[in-house]
């Protein structure tokens, strides 16, 4: 039994058809709440981490390869994108040559089968938002799916609660936004729910790799795959050093308390101590959300909490509708999938390049995955070409909507290789082979278009 705000919560999932497993995680959550958990970690309880360096590391060709023979990809495909304007899953916009991420994803996996004669499912887990789309574009490869395993499985969903009382909010003009995803944290819950784990170990399958779909760096390479097979980890995080765009975001660090590795979000650092949390040269790595996983370890750690892993709370406060900062103000119960790593007795963290390392949030991101900084080599991997990655500040008032964006670089974008930055405050388009050199700030009033091939460099 509960209180009746979590009764009512309850019974809601339950109706829609949510999965009892998630259905009990969520309830887990909720009296976390209801006693006043916010989720925090303040500085005082945590100490910096170092870590070895993938470059450093000798992994032996075959027992790489064999690695991979008995690892499966999963990528999380829940994304709408709708930072960024979209209404559907944001792996569905165009990278370059007409290809997605999806179609990069895919192909990049089927090379690897090829390559290394390995099965590699690729698995998606998508949310009720974007499976259609996304099922519908991976259609096309038909030699995609692997017997016995689905090509999706998907999120589950939680009703947004109130702020005052904890009820689940109802909002008559989109009932839809009363529910959101758990946090990406939800893929261990999902994949017990959907017995997909079972179905995984019952193929012969030791491990996963997961992985963001927007993130085309993230590749199940042999070197890495043997790696944590050799590790003997039952979990594994691949980090990278932060860089000063990486300030706001989250970090790792040791518990004081017990020795345990730790991931420590923005949502979960307390305000007096955001300037540690920023502080890179105390906190050094970031996660990249690329995760090793040993399915066994998973599934024994699941059975013992009978299901739920107890990552730690967070908790998340937001309008009902996004878009409307006048709708009621809702919590929404999250976790993260990389706070596993406390769970797991042995769990590791290895230092990997940027190149593993390439997520597109924002069309600041975008521009330089759609330029000429990366290339894209036969086997479908990002070869950055670039001698550094440009930092992009971009009008959010004209580029910050797909839409609009697309409409201001009409002929793909700007040659950014020989470019430090490019800050546009203001409208201007770009025509056919602008090339950025430098720093670069565009700046002015109304509508400026730069012409075919003009050549823009520092204090332009």
């Amino acid at each position: 039994m509960g209180s009746p705000a979590m009764m009512k919560a309850r019974e809601k999932m339950l109706a829609a058809g949510v999965d009892e497993v998630a259905v009990d995680t969520f309830c887990h959550y909720f009296r976390l709440l209801e006693h006043g958990e916010t989720g925090m970690v303040p500085e005082s309880t945590i100490d910096p981490v170092d870590m070895d360096s993938l470059a450093d590391v000798e992994v032996d060709d075959d027992v790489a390869a064999q690695a991979l023979r008995t690892t499966a990809v999963i990528k999380l495909n829940g994304g709408l994108g709708t930072s960024m304007g979209m209404d559907r899953a944001k792996s569905l916009l165009c990278v370059r040559k007409g290809m997605s991420f999806l179609d990069i994803i895919a192909r990049q996996v089927l090379k690897l089968r090829e390559t290394y004669d390995a099965p590699l499912p690729l698995i998606l887990m998508n949310s009720f938002r974007t499976s259609e789309d996304t099922m519908a574009a991976l259609a096309r490869y038909d030699a995609l799916p692997v017997k016995g395993l689905p090509l999706e499985f998907l999120q589950n969903k939680e009703p947004k609660l109130l702020v005052d009382g904890l009820e689940p909010v109802s909002w008559e003009p989109d009932p839809d936004l009363e529910w959101c995803p758990p946090g990406h944290g939800d893929v261990y819950t999902a994949l017990r729910g959907t017995g997909l784990l079972d179905a995984l170990l019952e193929q012969g399958y030791e491990r996963v790799f997961i992985s963001n779909s927007d993130n085309l760096g993230a590749v199940a390479t042999p070197e890495v795959a043997g790696w944590f097979a050799a590790s003997g980890a039952p979990f594994a995080i691949e980090a990278v050093r932060r860089t000063p765009s990486d300030r706001k975001g989250g970090h790792f660090a040791r518990r004081k308390a017990d020795g345990r590795l730790v991931l420590r979000e923005t949502a979960q650092t307390p305000d007096e101590d955001k300037d540690a949390l920023a502080d890179l040269s105390r906190h050094q790595f970031c996660s990249t959300n690329n995760l090793w996983v040993d399915l066994r370890a998973l599934k024994e750690a699941l059975d013992v909490r009978e299901g739920i892993l107890g990552l730690p709370l967070i908790r998340n406060v937001k309008n009902v509708d996004p878009s409307d900062k006048t709708s009621p103000k809702v919590v929404q119960v999250e976790t993260a999938m990389g706070a596993a790593i406390e769970v797991f007795e042995g769990a590791q963290l290895i230092e990997v390049g940027r190149d593993r390392f390439v997520p597109v949030k924002t069309t600041n991101d975008l521009l330089v995955l759609r330029s000429d900084v990366y290339e894209i080599g036969a086997d479908f991997v990002l070869d950055q070409v670039a001698s550094e990655v440009p930092f992009i500040d971009l009008d959010d008032d004209h580029y910050k909507l797909v839409g609009d964006f697309d409409k201001h670089f009409p002929e793909g974008a700007p040659s950014l290789a020989k470019a430090s930055s490019l800050r546009i405050e203001g409208d201007w388009t770009f025509a056919k082979g602008v090339q950025v050199i430098g720093d670069v700030r565009l700046s002015g009033d109304g509508t400026r278009r730069l012409d075919p091939g003009e050549v823009l460099e520092g204090g332009a």
